[in-house]
């Protein structure tokens, strides 16, 4: 990993259950461990799985210009977001393109704290500090534990009182088996979940004790690239892989709107003061292709990069796919023109390893209501 200069204290545990700890963001991650993935799939969906996922970025912005540099930088009318809350957001850049997406904490008056991936988060936020009454601060050693699936607030409400009255994207203060933490109730999996951020000299036995105590309802320690699996069926976007920037353009720079991604819905009713709008604006109507689901035919899954054909012509590209063992469907994320964006439309695979018939279907495959991640009590 010679590009690696973060590190996730669990990196034993990670190499104690078969990982190599390849690079994701800067931090060696468990991308897969010596079992096999279909059984983090499994234990996410049916009961609970535990993942590190400390590689996001984790940032503060404070002080009384916080909210204003926010509020220009995201889509998100941040006065909206009061403490104990979380909304997310996304980034654009003067052409009104994607650059980043985040999760916004408000958790106090002039302190926020900000979660992004791999994006232009970090150099959008430096230089809008510079100059007003705020200060950006990176945490390299809060770590990030994910405990997510239908479970974990079963496992959870054990231990931490009123945990299931903390409704989706919001976060609170607690103490979890005698350790300060806090709690979001967010995710990357669609299903009920929860975010542990927690010191790294705690994240050992936090890892440790809900594991052990969680075995008897079949908690287990699952593998980065679950979510891949988890966010086909969920329609949750990663940076680049989903982006121009992996699949560029025939003509043109890299760059893709909101409403090619589907994210326009980031952008809070009657905002135009952030960075972008005026360009966001005039893309729409103008989309070059349509990030949509594909359902292929058979039992075999397509390979990222897999080209999509209709008519004879080449309409799109796979960017994500999986096979369920819970449903038995072959699905996909793919970047599609926009005149075949439409459910029902025939199409056909042709990658190196498989062809095969498939149809466009709208996302998400999954709790297209989102029943599961916003459930009460």
């Amino acid at each position: 990993m010679p590009l690696s200069w973060r590190y996730s204290v669990l990196a034993d545990r990670h190499r104690a259950l078969g990982s190599k700890l390849e690079d994701w963001n800067g931090m060696g991650t468990a991308w897969t461990y010596a079992h096999d993935i279909n059984q983090d799939h499994t234990a996410i969906r049916t009961k609970a799985g535990l993942m590190d996922v400390s590689g996001l970025k984790k940032m503060y912005v404070v002080g009384p210009h916080a909210s204003a540099v926010l509020n220009y930088a995201t889509t998100r009318d941040v006065t909206k977001i009061y403490p104990g809350k979380s909304a997310y957001s996304c980034m654009l850049n003067e052409n009104g393109h994607f650059i980043e997406d985040c999760i916004l904490y408000r958790t106090g008056p002039n302190t926020w704290m900000v979660v992004h991936g791999s994006g232009a988060g970090h150099e959008t936020l430096t230089p809008l500090v510079a100059g007003r009454n705020a200060a950006l601060v990176v945490d390299e050693d809060l770590h990030d534990l994910s405990l997510q699936g239908p479970l974990a607030v079963e496992f959870l409400s054990k231990h931490v009182p009123g945990i299931r009255d903390l409704k989706y994207f919001h976060h609170m203060p607690a103490t979890l088996f005698g350790r300060p933490v806090t709690i979001s109730r967010t995710g990357y999996t669609g299903e009920r979940g929860y975010e542990l951020f927690c010191k790294g000299e705690d994240a050992p036995l936090i890892w440790d004790t809900i594991l052990s105590e969680g075995k008897v309802m079949g908690i287990i320690p699952t593998c980065f690239t679950t979510l891949d699996w988890l966010r086909v069926e969920s329609y949750l976007l990663f940076y680049p892989y989903d982006m121009s920037q992996m699949y560029p353009f025939e003509k043109g720079p890299p760059g893709d709107s909101l409403w090619e991604l589907g994210l326009d819905f980031t952008v809070s009713p009657g905002k135009s003061d952030f960075r972008g709008a005026d360009a966001h604006q005039r893309l729409k109507g103008k989309e070059r292709f349509r990030i949509f689901g594909v359902l292929v035919e058979g039992s075999t899954a397509a390979d990222n990069g897999d080209e999509i054909y209709a008519g004879g012509k080449k309409v799109g590209v796979v960017t994500c796919a999986m096979v369920s063992s819970l449903t038995g469907k072959s699905m996909a994320i793919a970047r599609l023109d926009t005149a075949v964006a439409v459910q029902g439309t025939k199409l056909e695979i042709r990658g190196k390893k498989l062809k095969a018939a498939a149809t466009a279907h709208t996302l998400p495959f999954d709790d297209p209501d989102k029943k599961k991640r916003m459930a009460v009590g």
